[in-house]
């Protein structure tokens, strides 16, 4: 069976950012060679998420309102994973977005 592996990393600006990584993805696919099987696409940060969906602006900010609505940010105090972090919204809204 024939198989294929490659890393993307980012550096984000941002606390949260979408990323359409759909372009660099088939690159790496059409590098591959193969023309058949699966491709699993996996985020390998534990507060990141690969999703599929539309790419439309108005999308990403009506996903950035209904985050904010499940798991605000702050008060950083609200979460009791957040001592050392104050990242425990993202652990959350991860978790909605899946893996």
């Amino acid at each position: 069976m024939k198989h294929y592996r490659k890393e993307i990393w980012f550096e984000t600006k941002k606390r949260r950012e979408f990323i359409n990584i759909t372009a660099i993805v088939q690159k790496y696919l059409e590098e591959s060679g193969i023309r058949e099987g699966l491709l699993l696409c996996n985020a390998m940060h534990i507060t990141a998420s690969v999703f599929i969906n539309d790419d439309e602006s108005g999308l990403h900010k009506d996903f950035e309102t209904w985050l904010e609505i499940l798991a605000p940010e702050k008060p950083y105090d609200r979460y009791r994973h957040n001592g050392f972090e104050d990242n425990a919204d993202a652990h959350l809204k991860r978790t909605v977005m899946g893996p």
